[in-house]
């Protein structure tokens, strides 16, 4: 028998105009319990606006956002009960201990959220008995990391999560959204580091400009067809039909080619050079073919 998964999240033709300015349109996605999802995209192309929606923070021009079935909107309480929730940037008050921050946070939630705090915060490096304004960007992160963490929810949204972050950091935040994942929480973020946060997502979608562009396993959103090839000792190259991201350096030049592999050896057989690679992208340039205009 195969498993059957609840869709825990459900974004139906979400639109969102704010008067003439387009936030997003038409946006639709489902997220499956259990799921490590990944919207991915640039600043302003409509993540945020997306998940705001999805939390009741934002009105949608038209369209439809649920968490369990439930519209966020309409039933935030419900809605929102076993959710764990990272926006962007953080206002914190200055004044006030990392641990007080933390203790009114589990407060609002109902909880004793003691231990998992100082297990959090332990393994990110952050000193709870530190006042805010003592902090530094990265440890600042940590504290809206670890509030929204440590009531231990089975529902994460995260925009943006390591922004301001520093790379060590960067690295045990995934751990720990690994771990959480792999004991049944679903994982629902946003980033514009597709590179890296690519590496830990099982789907994902790519947005531009409030548009989907796809949606569907990392595993085939990576296998998009696009590969890197480079020449050696070339100063000039004809105009290739589907090349793109065209780079010169000292060494030879460098492009991305989604096409016939009969018409790219064909022109290459005209060219002069020492040699050459044809190789799979990396993360970083599969982005940038979903972010290449080709019309």
């Amino acid at each position: 028998f195969g498993v059957l998964y609840m869709r825990v999240i459900e974004l139906d033709h979400l639109t969102k105009y704010y008067g003439n300015i387009k936030g997003i349109e038409d946006v639709c996605l489902t997220v499956d319990e259990g799921d490590f999802f990944g919207l991915f995209g640039p600043a302003g192309s409509g993540k945020s606006t997306t998940i705001k929606i999805l939390l009741g923070l934002l009105f949608a021009s038209s369209g439809r956002a649920s968490i369990r079935g439930k519209e966020a909107f309409y039933d935030r309480a419900s809605a929102l009960e076993d959710v764990g929730y990272l926006p962007p940037e953080s206002m914190l008050h200055g004044g006030i201990m990392v641990k007080n921050i933390l203790d009114y946070c589990a407060r609002m939630r109902k909880k004793d959220c003691k231990e998992e705090a100082r297990r959090l915060c332990e393994r990110l490096g952050l000193d709870m008995t530190k006042k805010v304004d003592e902090l530094s960007d990265s440890n600042r992160k940590k504290v809206a990391i670890v509030c929204a963490l440590q009531h231990d929810p089975k529902i994460y949204v995260l925009d943006e999560p390591t922004s301001a972050l520093d790379n060590s950091a960067r690295g045990e935040f995934y751990s720990i959204m690994k771990e959480k994942n792999k004991n049944g929480a679903t994982v629902f973020m946003s980033s514009h580091l597709m590179p890296e946060a690519g590496k830990y997502c099982r789907n994902a979608a790519i947005i531009r400009e409030g548009n989907v562009l796809a949606s569907d396993s990392v595993e085939r959103l990576v296998n998009t067809g696009v590969k890197r090839v480079f020449l050696r000792s070339v100063s000039s190259l004809p105009k290739i039909k589907n090349a793109r991201d065209v780079k010169f350096g000292k060494h030879g030049v460098k492009f991305l080619y989604k096409g016939s592999p009969a018409e790219l050896l064909e022109v290459l057989s005209h060219l002069e050079f020492d040699d050459f690679t044809i190789t799979d992208p990396d993360l970083d340039e599969i982005f940038l073919h979903y972010y290449t205009n080709t019309d």
